[in-house]
């Protein structure tokens, strides 16, 4: 039997056997980072929906501890009901989406910013140990937020570099790349507390 013959057709099948390899892995590959972001994005839910848990708390609290600004506590009210009304697919992230999502929860953080500072006036609320507990426990909170928002970015850079490499871009154009978290405008700027 004369091999030579048969040669051809031997390496033309490894090489079709090795490219539909490359292809299983880099399928499988995008799926892993994929799935990465998507969890990473149900972390930054649920922070967000532990400080929204957390703000209707503080403010039933504030409400039975003072005679206080109803202005101030219907800001953050209708800021938190706007917030958790705004919601992103993660399979889909686009800029746009952000930056809805994004001015929610900056509307949140401006109201509930107000209203710590104008708790100040009030001692007897600043003595209220149910109070202090949800202060410390939203502090908390912030903190979670910008740690899973931070893990989110991680996930999602992996994920654009994984997808966006030749030579598997060529094979991933069903997978887009994905937004990340950037700061709200004028973020840079100060915060200016009054009293």
């Amino acid at each position: 039997m004369d091999f030579k013959k048969f040669l051809p057709w031997i390496i033309g099948i490894g090489v079709i056997v090795l490219f539909g390899l490359w292809y299983i892995n880099v399928t499988n590959g995008a799926v892993v980072v994929d799935q990465a972001v998507k969890k990473e994005w149900g972390n930054v839910e649920t922070s967000y929906q532990r400080r929204n848990d957390l703000i209707g708390n503080l403010v039933n609290t504030v409400k039975g501890a003072a005679d206080f600004e109803k202005s101030t506590l219907t800001a953050v009210i209708e800021a938190r009901a706007k917030a958790t009304s705004v919601n992103i697919d993660p399979t889909n992230i686009t800029p746009e989406q952000f930056e809805q999502f994004s001015k929610a929860q900056s509307g949140v953080s401006s109201a509930l910013s107000k209203l710590l500072v104008s708790v100040e006036r009030y001692p007897e609320l600043k003595a209220n140990q149910n109070f202090l507990k949800l202060q410390d426990e939203l502090a908390s909170t912030e903190n979670q937020i910008l740690t899973a928002r931070t893990r989110f970015n991680e996930s999602v850079e992996a994920y654009n570099i994984y997808v966006l490499k030749n030579p598997r871009k060529l094979v991933l154009s069903d997978y887009k790349e994905k937004a990340v978290f950037k700061a709200v405008e004028g973020a840079e700027k100060p915060v200016e507390v009054k009293f």
